[in-house]
Formats: structure tokens, sequence, C-alpha cells
């Protein structure tokens, strides 16, 4: 047998499930601070700033070239020729 909230009173197990059932209903609405379409977003753009980040790693600190030079189209196709080269 259980006590109440005041520990005056044996409450029975019926009384119990009920209060368990009350604050069931009583289910808190979450209120989010960063919408679900607002973090796809911001997912996006660190997935964007990363890669070009990235590339400028590699090209500048790995490759030897200039950090600037990965946004040239030039770079990327001489680049290309040179993975695609038969």
């Amino acid at each position: 047998m259980a006590l109440n909230k005041n520990n005056q009173e044996a409450i029975t197990r019926e009384e119990v499930k009920k209060e368990k059932k009350t604050r069931e209903k009583k289910k808190r609405i979450r209120i989010r601070l960063i919408p679900i379409w607002l973090r796809i977003i911001i997912v996006i753009l660190l997935l964007a700033a990363s890669i070009a980040l990235g590339a400028m790693f590699g090209y500048a600190v790995m490759g030897g070239g200039k950090a600037k030079d990965v946004f040239e189209k030039s770079t990327w196709t001489h680049i290309l020729d040179l993975v695609e080269k038969e």
C-alpha cells in the first residue's frame, strides 16, 4: 500500500493508477528553439563550408598551391584531366 503526497493516509492501488493516468495525460508540449527546417539549412551550410575548407586545406597544404586557387575553374579542369588521363 502506498501513501499519498502528504504521507497521512494510505491510498489504494487503483488510486495510484488513476494518478499515473492523469500525469500521462498532462504531456508537456515541447517548443523547439531551432525549427527543423532551420536545422536542415544549417546542416547543409556546414556541410558546404566543410567541403570548401577541406578542398582549400588539401590544395594549399598538401598540394603546395594557393588556397584561393581552389575556387578557379582552371584548377578543377586540370585536376579532372589528371584523373581522367588514360
